[in-house]
């Protein structure tokens, strides 16, 4: 998104995300906080099977970005945190993830540290 691009946003609802071959590209930008991040972690691997079967077979989707923003009280309640990271190195500019803490008391692992605001 640029400054004044129009987004929709859904709160609660179903979660799911089933492109199609031949629909337009769509840019995700997924917002978790805490336990929610389950069903978009569900979504986050799909895009990522979609992006590995592209890859090796040529599949007709047409894939846009993902953007993950993953909010908790501190880097230990980043559930999946390592497997976003490997899906990060395994997809660069295809998919990523800010990570923000809120009540983060102990130093931060060097893995994470490009990745995660907060105090």
């Amino acid at each position: 998104c640029t400054l004044d691009s129009e987004v929709a946003l859904r709160v609660g609802g179903d979660f799911f995300f089933d492109p199609q071959p031949g629909d337009s590209p769509i840019n995700l930008v997924l917002i978790a906080g805490g336990v929610g991040i389950n069903p978009l972690f569900s979504i986050l691997l799909h895009i990522a099977d979609l992006h590995g079967y592209q890859e090796g077979k040529g599949n007709r989707h047409k894939l846009g970005t993902v953007k993950l923003y993953y909010s908790a009280k501190n880097t230990s309640e980043l559930l999946f945190k390592k497997n976003i990271l490997g899906l990060m190195k395994a997809f660069p500019g295809k998919i990523s993830c800010c990570f923000h803490v809120t009540q983060q008391r102990s130093q931060i692992c060097k893995e994470l540290q490009p990745y995660v605001t907060g105090k």
